[in-house]
């Protein structure tokens, strides 16, 4: 029986010394090598001079190719390590690797009448691994006598075996009931922004479970907004597997990314270490091109310079850093402490209050809570929690992806009935209550009467239900939070809700006011981070803690 890993806990001394990420050799390199053999024969036919794949590509790219191909079995016709992942930056040859993969699996496949796909997200990206896998086998008269190429269905069979190739700009039509013996799913981060994406690559890798020679490869550069949906699903993964956290030796990831040490020391933006993630940087990847890209991201200010980060560089967004961003957004990530929780921020808080905001049929309810902390008044606490209701999802095809994330995270609640939101906001509110920590409840005054209502009979009232004005009247308390979340005084739960929320905002400057509204930040949701704005404004009056009645035992002495 044999053991191995597809773990590489020495990945950042590897990537810096231009190492091999494939942690193991080749389970089967008998397979490997026949496999090889074919691999690089193939013509690479747009390049300078037509190079067969063997002469013209890095040794990254042959590395990857017999993990792939030396992971299978011949006497048992199992593949033993199925599912694969290859993030590496624009412009590295995915997709010829991928048209070549695929290619050499299909010479190479043994079942009769076998299905092979590759899974792009549009008819654009189907064409870029289309062109060069058809161009393989026009460049070669053996491959052309042994394929047929229909260019119109972007369909290769192979005339003995009747297998196929097949590229398709993929959706659940085009997926449904297919028993593919290999996939490749391109640019995954793509996939990642589509609702229900998930399901749909389920359902297209749904015949590997009766085809155990059969893989799944999924090739992608980084997002160029915050990884969401299946894509932040599989990186996620396989994170843990390389690092060792998760044991998965069926899962091979191979991850052109930056060291965290890197990353801290702003190491990455050096030109000279461009090659971290660039393995064909000299080759497809020119260097000046990339230098030239970036200075020009430089003249472009941040924003810019975060999507050179992500595309060319595989640096992860966490937070869409745009021109017209909140302050705060560049600072908020900093400021995340993961391990804090809402009974954690009640139990050591002195005060606490809250603020609400959205609620509307196609909007986001949000609650913040926000507390002080005892031990140290200048230091601010914030949790927060968001509810929709199917409408929202209905309307807002293009978030759909964030909120099932933010679902499953336990952030956000999906409610079927008008009102069990609110219910379910009072509930919390109840909860902070009986600390009798909570000084006030801090809405927007536009459409809260249903919110008031419910509030008041729970018993929170009076003057500890206010309005918190909103537009450019709200700009001290958006300033306020800019310099406690710069300085370290405001922290909060580490929620990637909330930060999806601040990556939404956009700031329109109003003489010395600034505003951050529904109406700026356009169609994206921003309902979380308006109610943190609303409990800073509360928490910037200096509120006293609530005075405690005494029991007639304290005033009398005795019992009662």
């Amino acid at each position: 029986m044999k053991e191995w890993s597809t773990a590489c806990p020495d990945w950042e001394q590897r990537i810096v010394a231009r190492q091999s990420l494939v942690p193991m050799p080749p389970l089967f390199p008998e397979e490997a090598a026949a496999a090889l053999a074919v691999f690089k024969e193939l013509i690479i036919r747009d390049a300078p001079g037509s190079p067969k794949i063997g002469d013209a590509c890095r040794p990254w790219i042959l590395s990857f190719a017999e993990a792939v191909f030396g992971s299978y079995d011949h006497e048992t016709g199992r593949r033993l390590i199925q599912e694969y992942l290859l993030l590496v930056s624009k412009k590295n040859t995915k997709s010829t690797v991928a048209a070549a993969i695929m290619m050499t699996a299909l010479i190479r496949n043994w079942r009769l009448s076998a299905e092979y796909l590759i899974l792009a997200p549009t008819i654009e990206i189907a064409n870029n691994s289309f062109y060069p896998a058809r161009d393989m086998v026009k460049a070669d008269p053996e491959l052309e006598a042994l394929f047929h190429v229909q260019e119109h269905t972007r369909t290769i069979t192979h005339r003995g075996t009747r297998a196929t190739l097949k590229v398709v700009a993929a959706d659940n039509n085009t997926v449904s009931g297919k028993k593919a013996t290999g996939i490749l799913v391109d640019e995954l981060w793509l996939f990642g922004k589509r609702p229900g994406a998930e399901n749909m690559l389920l359902e297209a890798t749904g015949g590997l479970a009766s085809r155990p020679e059969g893989f799944v490869i999924y090739l992608t550069t980084q997002s160029d907004e915050p990884p969401a949906g299946v894509m932040d699903q599989k990186l996620k993964y396989a994170r843990g597997v390389r690092d060792g956290r998760i044991a998965d030796k069926h899962f091979l990831p191979i991850l052109y990314e930056f060291p965290e040490a890197m990353l801290k020391a702003k190491a990455h933006r050096l030109p000279q270490n461009f090659y971290v993630t660039n393995p064909n940087l000299g080759l497809t990847v020119d260097e000046h091109f990339l230098q030239s890209r970036y200075d020009k991201a430089i003249e472009g200010g941040e924003g810019s310079i975060q999507g050179f980060l992500a595309k060319h560089l595989n640096v992860e967004i966490g937070l869409a850093l745009r021109s017209d961003r909140w302050a705060g957004a560049d600072v908020f990530l900093k400021a995340a402490v993961p391990s804090l929780t809402l009974d954690e921020i009640i139990r050591s808080s002195d005060v606490l209050v809250a603020g609400g905001d959205g609620g509307g049929l196609d909007d986001l309810l949000a609650l913040a809570i926000l507390g002080r902390l005892k031990s140290d008044p200048k230091q601010w606490r914030l949790w927060c929690h968001a509810w929709a209701h199917p409408t929202v999802y209905e309307r807002r095809k293009s978030i759909v992806t964030e909120l099932e994330r933010f679902q499953k995270d336990g952030h956000l609640t999906r409610v079927e009935n008008m009102g069990d939101d609110i219910a379910q906001l009072v509930a919390i509110l109840q909860k902070v209550d009986a600390s009798k920590k909570l000084v006030q409840v801090g809405l927007d005054a536009m459409g809260v009467g249903s919110i008031v209502d419910a509030l008041d009979e729970a018993g929170i009232n009076g003057d500890r239900v206010v309005a918190v004005s909103q537009g450019w009247q709200l700009t001290n308390a958006i300033r306020t939070a800019e310099r406690k979340l710069a300085d370290g005084t405001l922290t909060h739960c580490g929620q990637p809700l909330l930060a999806w929320a601040v990556g939404n905002a956009r700031v329109e400057p109003r003489g010395n006011a600034v505003i951050i509204t529904k109406q700026v930040s356009g169609a994206t949701k921003i309902d979380p981070l308006m109610a943190s704005f609303n409990t800073v404004a509360l928490m910037s009056r200096n509120p006293e803690p609530p005075k405690q009645k005494l029991k007639a035992s304290q005033i009398f002495g005795g019992t009662a």
